[in-house]
């Protein structure tokens, strides 16, 4: 089996390549960086095959998949700077990214008949209530114009392709790139005392076991929307940060806030970020561990 991988520079691509490849499939990485640019950590990922593509290059995408002809491709790529995507100079950016890029990604699986798994967010629903989304809920009310954006990007897969897999997560983490807890680490180390919101409920996903799920994924034929975060609870914000510091051992004290009480933000956060994973299980497939002990998996990692 071959899986072509988009966006390999960030958190989830790296590490997907790696578990494909770990298993002895055939990874092929690509990404807008001319060779790649992730973290150098002595993974399969740094001597994998690497292609420079531009997702909305519709003729550019076309010719490499034909090129490569993989049996899946993984559709990491995404803009997710979401405050970012707020400002009128970026907006057509963000779209062409992740609305027209994954179009563009979907016409050439479709031409190739090849599977399609494509990375999307609890940030396409409104956000409230308490209920966990379930993953075939099609209630879709964004709060923000990466929300909307990624929606797109699903009606695109959806609408186009019948052998795909719409994934959604959230609170995502993982060695490459920026997150909440290496936020939160560099930010206790220079202050007492730190302000997170309290009323934004969801739960985290760790990219290396995530990425073991979609590499069982990607072998069968159950396509679908599914929901896939990390077990161990729905959280708040102030939750994780409380719980980041407690595993790191740092004596910074954490002040739980509402998200009107913060401020600062651009975009609109949902409140509701449960995800129902049940179909995970209904469906065969083996739900991730706990938060917390990926956490404590994630923070001995970043210690190497």
């Amino acid at each position: 089996m071959k899986v072509f991988v988009t966006g390999v520079g960030g958190q989830l691509g790296h590490d997907i390549v790696n578990e494909l490849i770990g298993r002895g499939i055939q990874a092929v990485g690509s990404d807008l960086a001319p060779v790649y640019s992730g973290v150098a950590d002595g993974s399969y990922v740094t001597t994998a095959p690497y292609v420079q593509l531009d997702i909305t290059d519709e003729k550019a995408v076309m010719q490499v998949l034909t090129q490569v002809r993989p049996d899946a491709v993984i559709h990491c790529a995404a803009w997710t700077a979401v405050d970012a995507a707020e400002d009128e100079d970026k907006k057509a950016l963000v779209r062409a990214i992740n609305a027209t890029g994954t179009q563009n990604i979907a016409n050439a699986c479709r031409d190739l008949d090849c599977k399609l798994v494509y990375i999307s967010t609890d940030y396409v629903f409104n956000g409230l209530g308490n209920t966990p989304w379930e993953p075939d809920c099609k209630d879709y009310a964004p709060l923000n114009v990466y929300g909307q954006t990624k929606l797109e990007g699903e009606l695109a897969v959806s609408n186009t392709l019948t052998k795909y897999f719409i994934v959604r997560i959230a609170w995502v983490f993982g060695l490459n790139g920026k997150n909440f807890i290496k936020t939160m680490l560099s930010l206790g180390q220079k202050y007492d005392t730190l302000r997170v919101v309290c009323d934004q409920i969801g739960t985290p996903t760790y990219t290396l076991d995530l990425s073991r799920l979609l590499a069982d994924m990607v072998q069968t034929e159950k396509y679908g929307y599914y929901h896939a975060t990390n077990e161990g609870g729905y959280i708040s914000w102030y939750d994780f940060a409380c719980e980041i510091f407690k595993q790191a051992g740092l004596p910074t004290k954490v002040t739980p806030v509402t998200t009107a009480e913060y401020g600062l933000s651009k975009a609109a956060r949902p409140f509701n970020s449960r995800l129902d994973k049940s179909k995970l299980t209904q469906m065969g497939f083996t739900p991730l561990p706990a938060w917390q002990d990926a956490l404590s998996r994630y923070l001995k990692e970043l210690e190497k």
